[in-house]
């Protein structure tokens, strides 16, 4: 895994951070440059609290401790890598509006990129090359996600499911052996539905991989593989809508390591899909 800036490890759990915790996350990430360039103590009195709430802070981002956070905050300063995010103003042109939700959906692909592990990949793609069936699922956008990754693996040589219904899932994941593998999206990770799948997936002894923005969600503890999809909200552009690219390019990453595992029946497949298409267009 590549390093990860302390705005992706803050975004990554901010939903489920305390009151407190969500006081000190925004300090941070307003003015990054003031915090890494002050004490513990100017800290927590401008926050007023006390220096041990912000020491214990730094350690539920992974740091040993202030130091440690601080000169990873400093670092992160001089990194061109590292941008802040331009919010679209109500003043900008149509061609502004363009420009910052292209760059959005880039920074989102790039965050999620960082997010990535070879352990995980690794992992996942042994799932899905050994399971008997991969089904895939998600509720309301994330089930348009999950069907644009069945429709992806429909040229591979896996044998995969997908079903828009929410009670056909429940069928589908009901019917799972311990030889299958669920590919479960969503972006929230409390989607009532998607746990109760994910219940169900784990109940059957299913290997059960999840793309989500939440890394302390209900779903992501019940996860085999966890994948964390960043994503760059902009003005009626929500993050949920924002984060789809970032799914899709994880989605397609899998599927090429997959086919390049198994690029015998990989190709097999290829040949007969693009048999009957080439004859469905009349070609």
């Amino acid at each position: 895994m590549q390093t990860q800036s302390i705005r992706l490890k803050i975004k990554s759990i901010y939903r489920d951070l305390s009151k407190t915790e969500k006081l000190i996350a925004d300090y941070v990430l307003e003015d990054p440059g003031k915090t890494a360039r002050s004490t513990i103590n100017q800290i927590s009195n401008d926050l007023n609290i006390a220096d041990s709430t912000f020491f214990q802070f730094t350690r539920t981002l992974g740091y040993s401790g202030f130091k440690d956070f601080k000169l990873a905050l400093l670092m992160e300063e001089h990194d061109p890598a590292i941008s802040i995010h331009e919010h679209i103003q109500k003043s900008d042109d149509e061609m502004t509006m363009a420009d910052k939700v292209f760059d959005s959906t880039v920074q989102s692909i790039l965050d999620t990129k960082k997010l990535l592990d070879s352990a995980s990949l690794k992992k996942a793609a042994t799932f899905l090359s050994n399971a008997n069936t991969v089904s895939f699922f998600g509720i309301a956008g994330s089930g348009l996600v999950a069907g644009d990754a069945y429709h992806k693996f429909l040229r591979s040589p896996i044998k995969g499911q997908h079903n828009f219904d929410y009670h056909i899932q429940l069928m589908m994941a009901s019917l799972l052996t311990k030889e299958d593998c669920a590919l479960l999206i969503s972006h929230t990770g409390l989607t009532k539905e998607a746990i109760e799948i994910a219940k169900i997936v784990k109940e059957r002894g299913a290997k059960l991989i999840l793309i989500t923005s939440y890394s302390k969600s209900p779903l992501a503890k019940m996860a085999d593989v966890l994948f964390i999809s960043a994503a760059e909200e902009t003005e009626y552009r929500s993050e949920a809508l924002a984060s789809r690219i970032s799914q899709m390019a994880i989605i397609d990453a899998l599927l090429v390591i997959l086919m390049f595992q198994n690029e015998d029946k990989a190709n097999a497949s290829l040949d007969k899909v693009r048999s009957v298409i080439k004859k469905a267009k009349g070609a």
